[in-house]
């Protein structure tokens, strides 16, 4: 079984219950269609012949039903979008080129800085509108295709070798080891991490198995190289059976920990890759994990298989390339230069073969034309003596 950190089918199925088939606060067109929608979403009912088939997964339902109710309460109160299966292609431009300005803000009052995320959750729930009249035999403007859904890449925290150390040398043991075990792993966290067992190593603690069913994309078997010996005295010390789960944390307050601890040793300072020190996050180890490894293992697939990456992109996306240096070195120019001209004495070798060859075979006809004559000339003598006799 796979624990879930955020709960995500809890909350979705406490949500059900508590509005008994109305949501509050919105209109009753409005709650009609939008139950519709989530409810077609847990079933599996017309979804996007793009995307995979069957009910989309809790975390995916709580994100459309809570960014769609919310969108719809400010559609409501400033663009007088009471129903949404009539909202005109203005209507909804006007709404998210707002948003993006600023003029719609957060709830903290500051501005959205990716609204891509709600343009996305807009353009699924009227494809499924469409998919829902086609249906019926009636065919609905695509009034989305013109939105904006381009985003920035969120800021994250870059830390190099030396100040994961330094990290490591001023935390609590617990998190000294959680530290480096995110470090050599690259693991998702907080998902794939607080599912991992005391089962799933092998080798003395030298490989770990990410099972299929606690991964975001798919199982794979890694090797650690950074914090074997950690976690094996880890796991001695705590005296932790084969099912016992290694790192049951409770991840708002692992990062808030985190959170003091860059503060105090690393500064309230910006990092390479945008974001202060003071907010690092579990999640900022699996771009740190990228950007060490990256360099280091020999071929694209194999890094992408320890990550569980399907597309090469994700490599660019965790690393934007922090740490890289050009590794050439004047033995690798030397043994280019010395392959090259290797290759071209082995060319220059072939050719002449192929020269002394066809000098060889003219040789050999030339033979065969002499001794031809040579034969018909002792056979005409031959014929000379026996006539004279």
């Amino acid at each position: 079984m796979r624990v879930d950190p955020y709960k995500h089918k809890e909350k979705f199925l406490s949500w059900k219950n508590r509005i008994g088939g109305k949501i509050p606060e919105i209109s009753n067109k409005n709650s009609k269609i939008i139950l519709e929608y989530i409810y077609d979403m847990e079933h599996g009912l017309n979804v996007s012949g793009t995307n995979k088939k069957g009910s989309r997964s809790y975390n995916r339902l709580n994100n459309l039903r809570q960014r769609m109710v919310f969108m719809t309460k400010l559609l409501e109160k400033g663009y007088n979008a009471y129903d949404l299966s009539k909202m005109e292609e203005r209507q909804i431009h006007a709404f998210f080129t707002d948003m993006r300005n600023g003029i719609i803000k957060r709830l903290d009052g500051k501005t959205y800085e990716d609204p891509a995320n709600f343009v996305k959750i807009f353009k699924a729930f009227w494809h499924w509108w469409q998919k829902v009249n086609r249906k019926r035999g009636v065919e609905i403007y695509d009034i989305t295709m013109d939105l904006d859904t381009s985003k920035e890449k969120p800021k994250w925290v870059y830390l190099t070798e030396e100040e994961i150390l330094r990290l490591c040398d001023n935390a609590l043991h617990r998190y000294k080891v959680l530290i480096m075990f995110l470090f050599d792993t690259g693991i998702r966290a907080p998902g794939e991490l607080i599912n991992i067992k005391v089962s799933d190593f092998y080798n003395d603690f030298k490989e770990l198995n990410i099972r299929d069913e606690i991964s975001k994309t798919f199982g794979r078997r890694i090797k650690l190289m950074l914090c074997s010996d950690l976690i094996k005295r880890f796991v001695n010390e705590k005296n932790l059976s084969e099912e016992d789960y290694v790192f049951p944390i409770d991840y708002k307050n692992a990062n808030k920990y985190l959170k003091r601890l860059g503060k105090r040793v690393l500064g309230d300072v910006k990092s390479p890759a945008g974001q202060k020190y003071s907010q690092i996050t579990l999640y900022d180890f699996r771009h740190c994990s990228c950007c060490y490894w990256m360099p280091r293992y020999k071929s694209e697939s194999a890094l992408k298989y320890r990550f569980g990456w399907k597309k090469s992109d994700k490599i660019h996306y965790y690393s934007e390339l922090l740490g890289m240096r050009d590794t050439i070195t004047e033995e690798d120019l030397l043994m280019d230069v010395t392959k090259t001209e290797i290759e071209n004495r082995l060319h220059k070798s072939e050719n002449e073969k192929e020269v002394l060859k066809e000098r060889l075979e003219i040789l050999e006809n030339q033979m065969k034309v002499m001794a031809k004559a040579v034969q018909e000339a002792i056979s005409n003598g031959k014929e000379i003596l026996f006539v004279k006799k």
